[in-house]
């Protein structure tokens, strides 16, 4: 299984490309001049911000470890746009997190989506490529921040079914499939 790996890097975001309701989705590392980026759906940013506030609130919790902020740090905010051009390495299909007491990192898995669904739990595909980065926890307060902050600039959500609004409007199920 190749991977793809990141100890550190330089800048590690989550970001979008697109009109709203059109968007694409990518991870993207960089380190130095290297830099990789994956795509992932909407849903999947958003999972993998709250389970990274999930686990370093956990972390925090268990240890009231001074490294792991109860808040993103202002100095570590990343407003800026993704890298360009965004060249997507492969689609994301499983990720995930894990805490190294040892090092005090985040560990961010992203395995590349597989082809078939019904491997047996053990068995791995040679040719499935795995992006891992390794962060700070600070780091990673700093990137659920800007995810939940990327996936929130959508679409408005429709005042009555909370539905996403197109700029002509939507069919709402709240007004029994009469435009909203």
């Amino acid at each position: 299984m190749p991977v793809i790996s990141y100890d550190m890097p330089d800048r590690f975001v989550v970001g979008a490309v697109g009109q709203p309701g059109e968007r694409a989705f990518f991870l993207q590392a960089r380190a130095c001049r290297r830099i990789t980026s994956v795509g992932l759906e909407k849903f999947q940013v958003t999972l993998l911000a709250e389970r990274l506030e999930e686990l370093l609130d956990e972390v925090l919790r268990r240890s009231g470890d001074a490294s792991v902020p109860a808040l993103a740090p202002v100095d570590l905010q990343d407003g800026e746009p993704l890298e360009q051009p965004v060249e997507e390495e492969f689609r994301v299909g499983t990720m995930a997190l894990a805490w190294d007491p040892e090092d005090e990192r985040i560990v961010i898995e992203a395995q590349e989506v597989s082809e078939t669904d019904d491997v047996e739990v053990g068995d791995e595909d040679p040719a499935i490529v795995v992006l891992r980065v390794r962060i700070t926890a600070a780091q990673a307060r700093a990137f659920a921040d800007r995810a939940l902050k990327v996936v929130a600039a959508g679409r408005p959500p429709c005042p009555l079914c909370s539905l996403p609004l197109d700029a002509d409007g939507h069919v709402c199920p709240r007004q029994n499939g009469h435009l909203g």
